[in-house]
């Protein structure tokens, strides 16, 4: 089946975003056929600095690339290497009630905490729905709370093709109630936004100090502790054997361990997971040039795909382009 998702790139990936959607996505290669854009339109809703934008975009596709996509198994590449995406967005637009557009959460949420809304950030699910049905995708890998973006998608794609035929395929969500949602180092979930994540390849000393600097409560260390509310036993449990991590547990119930001991082995144990991508990160970022022939052979496979879309979406519209 064809799995698509997309990643934004403002700003520099860290253990939420890795245990929270990468690792998923790239287990996701072996049996599905994936498609995984860089959303780089999406992305001006909040980036505005061209800079910014270039360097997030290459920072994204360092990422990936070092942390096991293959680029010969899965269509890798930038969303504006395939403009037709915003002319199906449009035509899409022109199905989709205001009122669907008004129940988001994620927009009805951005402005009660105090967002200036902008045009393009309120019709992000529908930009959102082209990225999804213009290369006819099966599954969207998301998060419970992203349940609705897909349930949105859904309700534009039965509109449009209840008006002009069954063109386009209706997706289905992908939801792993098993994916991890990663606490940041002040326990809220990690985030950008909230300045609380430890970046995937950010220098090791500065990582340390991320790692050591997370909250935990004032209990003594010869105290018993109660595993389930450490946000440092929550990264380790993702990083860590089970059987390490049920010794953990027993440690922090017998008392006698300390905090500081467990944020020690939680970056160990970061350097163990990453240090393999870290030094692929580190080559491919010595070669960008390659980096950018990846997003480019991508794009010309998904743009193949997303141009026979919108041949026939054109056609059941009526729309004429004497190119085509």
């Amino acid at each position: 089946m064809r799995v698509l998702s997309g990643v934004q790139p403002s700003g520099k990936l860290h253990l939420g975003n890795y245990f929270g959607a990468i690792r998923p996505q790239l287990e996701l290669q072996a049996e599905h056929e994936c498609f995984y854009f860089i959303a780089t339109y999406h992305a001006l809703t909040s980036v505005q600095q061209r800079a910014d934008l270039e360097a997030y975009t290459l920072e994204v596709a360092l990422s990936y690339l070092a942390l096991g996509l293959d680029p010969s198994r899965t269509v890798f590449f930038r969303q504006t290497d395939v403009p037709e995406v915003c002319e199906l967005a449009w035509i899409l637009s022109c199905q989709t009630p205001l009122g669907l557009l008004e129940r988001g959460h994620s927009y009805k949420d951005k402005v009660a905490q105090g967002l200036s809304p902008n045009h393009g950030l309120f019709a992000y699910p529908v930009l959102q729905a082209a990225d999804i049905l213009i290369y006819r995708s099966h599954l969207v890998p998301v998060g419970q709370d992203q349940k609705q973006h897909i349930e949105m998608t859904q309700d534009i794609q039965a509109k449009f093709n209840l008006r002009y035929g069954e063109i386009l395929v209706r997706p289905e969500p992908l939801i792993r109630p098993e994916v991890a949602v990663v606490p940041g180092i002040d326990g809220r979930k990690m985030s950008k936004s909230y300045g609380n994540a430890v970046e995937l390849f950010c220098p090791l000393k500065e990582a340390r100090k991320r790692i050591m600097s997370i909250v935990t409560d004032s209990t003594p260390v010869e105290d018993p502790k109660e595993p389930s509310r450490c946000n440092v036993l929550a990264l380790l449990r993702l990083m860590a054997s089970p059987q390490e991590v049920a010794d953990w547990e027993d440690r922090y119930r017998r008392g006698g361990t300390g905090y500081g001991e467990a944020k020690k082995r939680v970056f160990e144990l970061y350097e163990q997971t990453l240090g393999e991508a870290r030094r692929r990160y580190e080559e491919l970022s010595r070669h960008p040039g390659e980096v950018q022939r990846v997003l480019a052979d991508g794009g010309r496979r998904a743009r193949e795909v997303a141009r026979q879309t919108m041949r026939e979406v054109r056609a059941a519209c009526g729309l004429v382009n004497a190119l085509d």
